[in-house]
């Protein structure tokens, strides 16, 4: 590495708390998903008429696919801005490890969507009458999980955002490459809701440890490449 490690992360941090800073001034993005995210659960409960066994479930399938595309909403937005106002240059001009723009973009879209999984928790519990999904594993989980999609996410959204159809392209490179840690979720999460034993949901839950730290391994090591071409 070629700057200090103070410098280094206060970079990340300058980088963060200028997303954070300027989302929470506009409230742009962040209204846009839970906007999404609202409208989500709300077709899924007028459309699943279904008794409590079969509600319980679904529920960590209806959370996953409502937290997975309000996350993508919020992640092509997020690099989409800095491209337009010609910031990313400025960004990549700024004499720290490139990977520094990476996580300090990663903790912003990782707090945008816990501030949306926040709100929407306690909707879905109110309109499912399901009240497992306050449980510390359910919402270790559900960190593990957001951590593995923004991870990749912020590095696909970094690729995309070059081209015409980024809006399009980043949700096709983005679902694919994101299905392990989407499927890990909900097993584990699903788990935790029907009460299974710790050893059954151990494997899953290996799974997103195991995914995060080779994403974040991985975005460290090459998103100096990404970003220059």
């Amino acid at each position: 590495m070629n700057t200090p490690a103070p410098s280094f992360f206060k970079a990340v941090f300058a980088i963060a708390h200028k997303d954070l800073a300027a989302e929470f001034r506009s409230r742009e993005l962040l209204s846009a998903m839970l906007v999404f995210s609202m409208l989500v659960i709300l077709i899924f409960n007028f459309a699943l008429e279904l008794d409590v066994k079969v509600r319980q479930s679904v529920t960590a399938g209806v959370l996953w696919t409502t937290f997975a595309f309000a996350g993508t909403l919020g992640l092509n937005r997020s690099m989409a801005v800095e491209k337009d106002r010609g910031c990313m240059d400025g960004l990549l001009l700024a004499p720290v490890d490139r990977s520094a723009i990476f996580f300090g973009k990663a903790i912003s879209n990782l707090a945008f969507m816990l501030v949306v999984e926040a709100i929407v928790i306690p909707l879905y519990a109110m309109l499912y009458n399901e009240t497992r999904i306050f449980q510390w594993e359910f919402l270790g989980v559900l960190l593990l999980g957001s951590i593995g999609y923004i991870s990749v996410g912020t590095l696909l959204s970094a690729m995309s955002v070059q081209t015409r159809t980024r809006d399009v392209l980043l949700p096709i490179l983005l679902f694919p490459v994101a299905v392990p840690v989407l499927l890990a979720s909900v097993k584990a999460s699903g788990g935790i809701v029907a009460g299974l034993p710790f050893e059954e949901i151990l494997a899953p839950l290996n799974l997103l440890i195991v995914y995060d730290v080779i994403f974040l391994a991985t975005s460290f090591m090459i998103f100096d490449y990404v970003v220059e071409e």
